[in-house]
């Protein structure tokens, strides 16, 4: 349960580093309860290591940040969040219904409530039809719909999505989003990672990162604005080119 407060997620100077290289520096990030959050950026901009970070897989180097009230690294804070990583969570030896069970027994759901649980999930991802089908007969675009159902099986209030749409086709991403704002409508917060630009224009706030860092943030709309651009894309390169330029200054 998310404690008091407006913020599912805050982080003051979070950084994690690997020798000399920052893969996240020094993140000052909040993101309100009931918002879906997108950190966007290109491969290597420290995204999945932030939300590793923030689900406790990871021990930052130096900082603070609190989620869902808990100060982490906390090892119990699974039990509240739900996490999907890139690479699916999906079991190919076991059946549809059988990989939820296999995580609702990771949570300790009781029989009945597991039960209700996966009848209700396999309608919201639309895959009641394939509940007995072995997961390694899915498409690539089923694998992800059941990863995200064992996902929500304990019924998290705060998600994070790790490129959730990664790898799919176009009409199954426009999918997804309708999953995640009817999740958005039921109070869940969701903090999730693309560099499909064009997906951002879906979220109530984005960040951009670059290089571990956090170079601008806020609604689609107020970023184009202040950029004076007409695509998200093109808003990123300006902030982009804004801060190496900055870096450029602080280094000469």
């Amino acid at each position: 349960m998310i404690q008091e407060g407006e913020y599912a997620i805050e982080t003051s100077g979070l950084t994690k580093k690997y020798g000399n290289f920052l893969a996240v520096n020094n993140m000052n990030l909040k993101v309100k309860k009931g918002e879906i959050y997108g950190l966007l950026g290109p491969n290597g901009a420290g995204k999945t290591t932030l939300i590793k970070m923030l689900c406790s897989i990871l021990t930052p180097s130096s900082g603070n940040a609190r989620v869902i009230g808990v100060k982490i690294p906390d090892s119990n804070i699974a039990a509240q969040i739900g996490y999907m990583p890139q690479e699916t969570g999906v079991y190919l030896g076991l059946t549809v219904k059988q990989n939820l069970n296999f995580y609702g027994r990771i949570f300790n759901l009781e029989k009945t409530e597991m039960e209700k649980r996966e009848n209700e999930l396999l309608q919201f991802v639309d895959l009641l039809p394939w509940k007995d089908e072995m997961a390694e007969n899915l498409s690539g675009g089923m694998k992800h719909r059941l990863s995200l159902a064992c996902t929500l099986i304990h019924q998290p209030q705060l998600l994070f999505l790790d490129e959730p749409t990664v790898g799919v086709d176009p009409e199954l991403r426009v999918s997804f989003w309708n999953y995640f704002n009817q999740l958005r409508e039921n109070g869940v917060t969701i903090l999730m990672t693309t560099h499909y630009m064009d997906e951002a224009r879906h979220c109530d706030r984005i960040g951009f990162m670059q290089r571990g860092k956090l170079i601008a943030e806020n609604t689609p709309l107020k970023l184009l604005k202040k950029s004076g651009t007409d695509s998200l894309e093109d808003a990123f390169l300006m902030f982009s080119q804004h801060d190496e330029n900055h870096q450029k200054e602080v280094i000469s």
